[in-house]
């Protein structure tokens, strides 16, 4: 072979390969920038005793106002627009039941301005439709309330994000606006904080925002704690035997506000 020669073929298989390693680049390149969040986070074991409730195709087996929920992308989705915006918080309820001792895992996403929550042992209102009354896991973009035990239109807040608490009986529960006479800034005055369980702010910084993040709720008896990435963010044990719940509804919520969008997924329910 003439060095001519050669060095044609060699700058041939030069070029070819030049362009085998752009090829190669590009396709590496595009499967960095692909989302890292379209599988779940958590290893589902189906043998743990948990039950999926939502099948990831259909709202089959819950109920809530069609403007606000539907499934995206395999998600229940709960979404409120410019033109959609609420007067009063609206929830899609699990219509499989109503669970006394149960846990319950899910995850959750949701953007910056978004107010969320999971309902639980929770009642219909007959006044506002598709509205819940009752013990909540409270979920927020911010992450101001992530975490928190927060009774919807009843007590209000139980327990903070990072706190063990005690809910004390009330003596003046058949009183006319008893309720209301005990809540003090959005939060329920007959209630003793036991143990701190870490500040807020770190807790906090456990917790994702705009990405996908755990939770776990662990039911049983009159305590209630949340988890939210394994990590226990409240713990209530609800000595009111007038005013907590031992069974209910179980729902989630898009909160009166901005524009927001949440999303659900792998949502599991283990009845005891």
């Amino acid at each position: 072979m003439n060095k001519r020669a050669f060095r044609a073929k060699s700058g041939l298989w030069k070029g070819l390969a030049c362009i085998a390693l752009c090829c190669c680049f590009l396709s590496c390149k595009e499967k960095k920038t692909q989302p890292s969040d379209e599988k779940s986070t958590e290893i589902l074991n189906e043998n743990d005793g948990f039950v999926r409730i939502f099948d990831g195709k259909t709202l089959d087996g819950w109920e809530g106002d069609p403007t606000y929920w539907r499934v995206e992308n395999g998600n229940l989705t709960g979404k409120v627009t410019p033109q959609t915006l609420l007067k009063n918080n609206t929830f899609i309820i699990w219509e499989g039941g109503e669970p006394d001792d149960f846990e319950l895992k899910l995850e959750y996403r949701i953007t910056e301005n978004g107010n969320s929550g999971i309902n639980y042992r929770s009642k219909l209102m007959d006044t506002i439709p598709f509205a819940l009354r009752g013990y909540q896991a409270d979920i927020d973009g911010k992450n101001r309330y992530t975490g928190q035990n927060y009774e919807e239109k009843k007590r209000t807040t139980l327990a903070y994000r990072g706190e063990q608490v005690s809910i004390n009986s009330q003596d003046n529960a058949h009183e006319p606006g008893s309720l209301s006479a005990n809540v003090e800034k959005n939060c329920w005055q007959k209630r003793e904080v036991l143990k701190s369980l870490g500040h807020k702010d770190s807790l906090a910084t456990h917790i994702k925002k705009n990405d996908w993040n755990r939770v776990h709720l662990v039911v049983n008896g009159n305590r209630l704690k949340h988890y939210v990435n394994d990590i226990l963010m409240s713990d209530v044990t609800d000595n009111d035997t007038i005013n907590r719940s031992m069974s209910g509804k179980l729902g989630v919520q898009v909160h009166v506000g901005p524009p927001m969008t949440v999303e659900y997924r792998n949502i599991r329910l283990k009845t005891y």
